[in-house]
């Protein structure tokens, strides 16, 4: 499943190297537009070696002038957990603080490795830190079991 573990690439190399040369934005400017340290990283990400955090993922696509949807790998089964993290700027961390949970209990929702779906209200307070509806959390907990299978 796309997304559905944490080893699996999120963003896609190809659409962050287009939209930068779309730009008209060399590795070292957009690093030095996004605050990081040299092109070196630019290139990683730009080959899969490495991705970009969220919040520096959101910066990039700030600065290109594009969708943070359209530098990710596209779902085909949907936008799991992980995804939706992504798509808000959240670290795991951010996520797991913001919805009153440990980090381990967050990243096993992530990761699908859950017997059942959180409370509702746990449910609740995750949609509102995703920005996203409840229904779309159950979805995206729902991709993330399957693939944490």
């Amino acid at each position: 499943m796309s997304g559905a573990t944490p080893g699996q690439p999120l963003v896609d190399p190809t659409a962050l190297r287009v939209a930068r040369e779309a730009a008209g934005i060399t590795q070292h400017g957009l690093a030095r537009l996004i605050g990081v340290a040299g092109g070196e990283r630019v290139s990683r990400w730009e080959r899969g070696a490495s991705e970009p955090r969220p919040e520096a993922l959101h910066r990039i696509a700030e600065v290109l002038e594009v969708d943070v949807q359209t530098l990710l790998i596209p779902s085909e089964s949907g936008a799991d957990l992980r995804r939706l993290r992504v798509l808000a700027g959240l670290s795991a961390r951010q996520v797991a603080e913001r919805t009153h949970v440990s980090v381990p209990t967050y990243a096993r929702w992530e990761s699908g490795h859950i017997e059942r779906l959180p409370s509702q209200g746990a449910l609740e307070t995750l949609a509102e830190t995703l920005n996203v509806t409840v229904s779309e959390v159950r979805a995206a907990l729902s991709a993330a079991r399957r693939g944490g299978e």
